[in-house]
């Protein structure tokens, strides 16, 4: 059985990102079913600083290695609104890895990859339809052409970077 289906990878990356941020003390949980733009809420003691995650999970396959998005997600921006891009890796014994990028980053990134791939002729020179699908990537350069900014590494800043949410979530608490 391939325990690799969407809705098992999905709850998989969002235990593991709960699990990262109950680790460093700070107070997480699941939203409810049918929230739109976030998966997790972190909350300071007193209820007075808040952020929010939508996490993004993917098994290590496929030329782009990147993460499902759409449309909607290059408007989703607040400085509270974190994404967190879990990599489980080749299979279930590996290392995940956790991206927490601030929600403009991806934007920006959503935004103008897409904008770059349409530019780009398709596999037999014709124009790119419009879609409402999105990629974001660890490495955009196959898709979007070599002069490509985001080229692989540009994620590295924030791989497993938790102190960042620290001014949101817990004013007074040491992320690491």
């Amino acid at each position: 059985m391939d325990v690799r289906t969407s809705s098992l990878t999905g709850a998989a990356g969002e235990h593991l990102v709960m699990s990262r941020l109950l680790s460093r003390g700070y107070i997480a949980a699941l939203a409810p079913q049918g929230v739109l733009n976030f998966d997790i809420v972190v909350t300071s003691p007193d209820g007075a600083h808040l952020c929010a995650f939508q996490v993004k999970t993917s098994w290590e396959k496929g030329n782009d290695r990147g993460w499902h998005m759409q449309e909607k997600h290059e408007a989703t921006v607040a400085d509270s609104i974190f994404y967190a891009l879990v990599d489980l890796g080749k299979n279930a014994d590996a290392l995940p890895a956790v991206y927490v990028v601030p929600s403009r980053q991806v934007a920006d990134a959503v935004k103008t990859s897409y904008l770059a791939w349409r530019q780009q002729p398709g596999k037999k020179g014709q124009p790119h339809k419009n879609t409402k699908f999105r990629r974001l990537n660890l490495d955009y350069s196959k898709i979007c052409g070599p002069d490509f900014p985001l080229k692989m590494g540009w994620l590295d800043a924030y791989r497993e970077n938790w102190a960042q949410i620290a001014s949101f979530a817990w004013p007074a608490h040491n992320a690491e």
